[in-house]
């Protein structure tokens, strides 16, 4: 019995072990894709952020250019409609957070820009923002989309699944514009609530 005592008592250390390997690369899978690119975003400063050339289609008729984010407060988030988590989760935060708003929702022009392009038509992107109200869901050309993914500096790339599909890894950053179209800050994946409301309240205000 003695001998087996230090066994048992390796095999724990070693499980402890990779459960903290696991968890660190969580962490790091999180920072290099989930989680706000803040460094790129301070380096552009306020007035480069969501500018260029980009020409896409919106699921309410209209175009989306770096001139629609000029004339109403705005908030743009990247995603794809097959996201199992972040992006319905984000489209419920949207929800709750304009029921808190009220009347100054209407204020807010919220742009669901698509990642997956190729899965996403305007047609598939208009039904799955459909339930948040006020959502416009933005679509185009791969082409067209990688130039809007470089002008929000936002990260995104396939992932390929085990059954030959694939999954998309991008940034949860939600970024917020002025009337100006000028950056104005961000709302983190899942933020504090009060924190994403001061946040809103604060543009809505400007």
């Amino acid at each position: 019995m003695p001998a087996t005592e230090p066994k048992s008592g390796l095999r724990r250390l070693r499980l402890v072990l990779w459960a903290l390997v696991l968890v660190a690369l969580a962490g790091l899978g999180w920072l290099k894709f989930g989680a706000p690119r803040l460094t790129e975003v301070a380096e552009l400063g306020t007035t480069q952020l969501g500018q260029g050339d980009y020409r896409l289609a919106a699921t309410d008729g209209s175009t989306f250019t770096a001139e629609t984010l000029k004339g109403q407060p705005s908030a743009v988030f990247f995603g794809f409609t097959h996201c199992p988590d972040v992006c319905p989760t984000t489209l419920g935060d949207i929800a709750t957070w304009q029921q808190e708003l009220g009347d100054k929702a209407k204020d807010l022009r919220v742009f669901f820009v698509t990642v997956d392009p190729e899965r996403d038509p305007v047609d598939i992107l208009r039904d799955y923002v459909s339930w948040v109200p006020g959502v416009v869901g933005v679509s185009g050309s791969p082409e067209e989309i990688a130039k809007a993914i470089k002008a929000f500096r936002i990260y995104a790339r396939k992932s390929p699944t085990q059954s030959g599909g694939y999954n998309m890894d991008h940034s949860s950053t939600m970024l917020l514009f002025d009337r100006d179209g000028q950056y104005a800050g961000l709302i983190g994946y899942q933020e504090e609530h009060e924190r994403a409301m001061t946040s809103l309240r604060r543009l809505l205000g400007s």
